[in-house]
């Protein structure tokens, strides 16, 4: 969410930086990759990844859909170099799998040059990295670094580029830290398990079990393509998962020499359930809204001036404090209140008549960091005293400088288990955080779904993304908003946690606007299946949340517009 008075111009790159690794991992199922050796602990910093400066042609690299290959120049070191060509639905991916040892720390570098130009590592067993530059007219080095998890024995390093972006070149990629199993080179890569079945079904999970692999140290679990789970047993749980709903699943076993084929897939149909979880007593259909504490060209308001419409008022923004993950909340004078306790007042009525207020973490300028055990602590602590102190219902988490899927979740329940069943809790994530459920933002969602109110995912200042039948929708039209939300509904979040956040006006976002007659077609269209566009969904979902809008400010410049359309719409839903 923006704070300045014009919509800043580098959001949605650090948006894309901070979020791309996830959605790079998700193409990983398409993509062959080369398993290769180390060099033992203690050594010097030998470069463990294969043909490094590509003198070998793509040797030891599998770039997606044919995008890649090598040139004689430019190049940054030696007589080649790789370029790799984004088309289409396809970003370019050029990849390679290093055997790694558990609990080990390495360092990943590159040298590139191009547009929109990523470096990253996939399946470290801890936090997957990656690292961008927008724009490289000449040869920049790309660095990142990474902790292997207790199980991890290879992960996957990567180059890729970004959707309508020209050829990227890439040079003496190197990854340094201890080899995998050095004692034990020769261990070949495992076969394909057998055996796979599913057991115990749950509304929103499916056990699964498969045979041994003779040589395997782990099995990685993949649920419609995208892996989900790395398990060292022959059993796991899918959780997540939506009632009623068929999923189908593969699993591979994995040492230290890489990954085998997948097994033969299964099918497993979730039972029936009542959806998600918890989430105070919000209305089955709701309109959220986000009041601006500060004065930056749009209406001000004071609470009590918010529009009749909004069921869900988050208060924009906490703010970071000197503590790691503790935040603090403060009124701006601008906004026109004498004392806190008119403000505090102000959501007694809210609340009085029927409304949720609560506080929102993050925004534009919000550097809120929960990334240990102890910061979710602080989190959860000081939301808590705001909570106490002002009344509110709950927390909006709106981080746009990362958000660690662990550490919040932990943050999260912690809150949950101080505040009750009560709780209302609103995440606001950019098209990019929802993209593949191996992101942080989406594995936090579906970690927390059993008290998880609203996902309303931000549906503007973004570029174009892929919908959930792959194909590729530009922002401002009723295909990108259901198409997009698409990917929510059926990855594992229940329809009544979905919900369409849109600007309120023209001047509420730098772009991504939509009429209210857009934003009303596509609930009608993911509701009822009408008023579709070339989208059309395969299934309704009647029980749709609604939708938000930055902010009630912007809508009240604009005449209230906004919710004197969608309010209607959104609350005569089915």
């Amino acid at each position: 969410m923006d704070r300045a008075p014009h919509p800043h111009p580098t959001r949605l790159r650090r948006r894309f930086a901070r979020l791309t690794g996830a959605f790079a991992a998700t193409a990983l199922g398409a993509t062959a990759l080369v398993a290769l050796g180390g060099t033992p602990a203690g050594a010097a910093a030998a470069n463990l990844a294969q043909n490094p400066g590509f003198e070998s042609g793509l040797s030891g690299w599998a770039c997606s859909a044919g995008s890649g290959s090598t040139v004689a120049s430019p190049v940054h070191g030696g007589s080649a170099a790789l370029k790799a060509t984004p088309a289409g639905t396809d970003n370019a991916r050029c990849a390679q799998t290093v055997a790694v040892r558990p609990n080990s720390s390495y360092t990943l570098t590159a040298w590139v040059q191009g547009s929109y130009v990523y470096l990253g590592a996939s399946g470290t067993g801890t936090t997957d990295v990656s690292t961008w530059t927008p724009s490289a007219s000449g040869w920049q080095q790309l660095s990142t670094s990474f902790t292997t998890g207790a199980n991890t024995t290879s992960v996957t390093v990567y180059t890729h580029g970004w959707y309508g972006q020209p050829a990227y070149y890439a040079d003496d990629i190197s990854l340094t830290g201890p080899g995998g199993d050095p004692g034990n080179p020769g261990d070949p890569v495992p076969g394909a398990p057998s055996g796979l079945k599913t057991g115990a079904v749950t509304s929103s999970s499916i056990a699964l079990s498969w045979s041994p692999v003779t040589g395997a140290t782990g099995y990685h679990v993949y649920r419609d393509g995208s892996r989900v789970q790395s398990v060292s047993g022959t059993s796991a749980t899918v959780t997540g998962l939506t009632p009623s709903t068929s999923y189908r699943f593969e699993v591979t076993a994995t040492n230290a020499a890489g990954e085998s084929p997948r097994s033969s897939a299964v099918t497993g149909t979730t039972s029936a359930g009542s959806g998600g979880g918890g989430g105070g007593t919000v209305p089955r259909h709701a309109v959220t809204g986000y009041w601006q504490n500060f004065d930056n060209g749009a209406a001000v308001q004071k609470l009590r001036d918010v529009q009749d419409q909004y069921d869900i008022i988050a208060v924009a923004f906490a703010d970071a404090t000197g503590t790691p993950g503790a935040v603090d909340f403060t009124l701006d004078p601008a906004v026109g209140y004498g004392s806190e306790q008119q403000f505090k007042d102000d959501i007694k009525a809210k609340q009085a008549a029927g409304k949720s207020v609560v506080i929102s973490i993050g925004g534009q300028n919000g550097t809120v960091s929960v990334n240990d055990a102890a910061s979710a602590n602080n989190f959860a602590n000081s939301v808590y005293a705001l909570m106490r102190e002002y009344g509110f219902n709950g927390v909006d988490i709106d981080l746009e400088n990362g958000l660690n899927a662990t550490y919040m979740t932990q943050a999260l329940r912690t809150l949950s288990a101080k505040a009750g069943s009560g709780l209302v809790i609103t995440m606001a994530p950019q098209t990019i955080d929802m993209q593949s459920t191996s992101n942080g933002y989406f594995q936090t969602a579906l970690n927390i779904k059993d008290i998880l109110t609203v996902v309303n995912m931000q549906y503007y200042n973004s570029g174009s993304m892929l919908g959930c039948d792959g194909k590729v929708y530009s922002q401002g039209s009723v295909d990108f908003l259901t198409a997009l939300a698409c990917i929510q509904l059926e990855g594992g979040l229940s329809p009544s946690q979905v919900g369409l956040g849109v600007p309120a006006s023209t001047r509420g976002a730098g772009s991504g606007y939509v009429s209210p007659a857009v934003v009303n077609n596509a609930l009608d269209c993911l509701a009822r299946g009408t008023n579709c566009g070339s989208f059309k969904p395969a299934r309704t979902y009647p029980e749709l949340r609604g939708a938000m809008t930055w902010s009630t400010n912007w809508d009240a410049t604009a005449g209230n517009a906004w919710s004197d359309a969608v309010g209607p719409k959104v609350h005569g839903l089915p």
